[in-house]
């Protein structure tokens, strides 16, 4: 039986039942879950193991790779340099970036970008995941590149690429990258155990990811479109790349975040109630609700499923984050995810080592986010 350890409060005994049963029979080998109220913790759980042959324990403080869930940081750089006045969702891309505006994107907007509908969501030519390591050489071939598709017409996700993009457009504007931002404005000043990348000294806190059995994008890159293949396969992702060094070393603001749990509810209880963390308020509910409008919705061209998106966020959809529409947050490969609910004030994250097969809809998130909403 695996060792839970942390603190939930009584009311919610159901949530950390569903914690012990995803280790019991839905595979996970080392997990976490937090939930915050304002700035109450309500939950803060961890379990397991960080490593495959189980031995080195899930500690408090451990972190993981958590893939896409960390766009919801990026999404959360963004909002706090709209809040200060730094730029606005609506400039384009090429007031800060005038290379940018060549092949037809003279008119992308930061909200357009960071919505996934720029057309720019991968390479055209033969890429290694080295490319997408030097932040300044990827977005600089990203931004001399014609979209794959009229920018604005539709979403197509950016699983990669938003990265390079994002982090590029944010130094041309604010000065810092978003690795930077983050380490100063988020860790530094509010404690918040969350990185871009993973420095060096932090790796004995790093649990090894775990890959999931039966998704493989090499072998299904021939079905898929031009778009989806730049996007998801191209290059083809070996989900232990996020175990090596060079990985965690290099700047990914798509994909290579690593934090706890606790951190990412915390976070995002702040930008969604005003919740001042070390007695700095994040964003104001005027920025929030810019935030987290949504921008387009339909069928991603990508990804193939509905998706509704804000500015840098994933709206909720079909019940993804519970019950309530205006919940927004992002999830990442192979079954983490973060989240803010307005409606019922609660702030929700989950990080785990053992990756699903699910693209939406892994029953370890299911269990979890019912049993929650359930305690409410």
């Amino acid at each position: 039986m695996t060792k839970i350890e942390g603190h939930c409060a009584p009311e919610f005994a159901a949530v950390e039942t569903a914690f012990s049963e995803n280790f019991k029979t839905r595979g996970d080998i080392g997990a976490a879950v937090s939930v915050y109220a304002g700035t109450e913790c309500l939950i803060d759980l961890w379990g397991g193991y960080q490593d495959a042959e189980e031995t080195a324990p899930w500690q408090r403080d451990t972190k993981v790779n958590i893939w896409s869930t960390t766009k919801g940081i990026t999404a959360a750089c963004f909002a706090m340099a709209v809040e200060r006045g730094v730029l606005s969702y609506d400039d384009k891309v090429a007031t800060y970036w005038p290379e940018f505006a060549v092949g037809g994107k003279q008119d992308i907007t930061i909200s357009m970008l960071l919505s996934h509908q720029a057309g720019l969501c991968g390479f055209r030519e033969p890429a290694t995941i080295k490319d997408y390591y030097d932040i300044e050489s990827a977005a600089s071939r990203l931004a001399a590149a014609e979209p794959f598709w009229s920018p604005g017409s539709q979403s197509g996700y950016h699983a990669i690429s938003i990265g390079a993009l994002a982090s590029a457009l944010f130094r041309r504007a604010e000065g810092r990258y978003i690795r930077e931002f983050v380490d100063a404005e988020l860790r530094q000043k509010c404690g918040l155990d969350i990185h871009i990348g993973l420095p060096e000294n932090h790796s004995h806190e790093c649990a090894e990811l775990l890959a999931p059995s039966g998704l493989d994008s090499e072998a299904t890159a021939p079905v898929l479109n031009e778009a989806q293949i730049a996007a998801l396969a191209n290059p083809p992702m070996d989900a232990m790349v996020a175990n090596t060094s060079p990985w965690r070393s290099a700047e990914i603001p798509s994909a290579n975040g690593h934090a706890t749990a606790r951190a990412l509810a915390r976070l995002y209880a702040a930008i969604g109630a005003e919740n001042p963390i070390e007695g700095h308020t994040l964003i104001s509910r005027k920025t929030l609700q810019r935030a987290s409008d949504m921008q387009i919705e339909g069928v991603d061209a990508v990804l193939g499923v509905p998706a509704r998106w804000a500015n840098g966020f994933l709206l909720n959809t079909d019940g993804l984050y519970g019950p309530n529409a205006g919940t927004f947050g992002h999830s990442g490969w192979g079954g983490s995810f973060a989240f803010a609910d307005p409606v019922s004030g609660i702030a929700v994250a989950y990080t785990m080592n053992r990756m699903g097969t699910d693209l939406v809809g892994d029953p370890r998130n299911k269990a979890l986010i019912d049993s929650i909403y359930t305690s409410l």
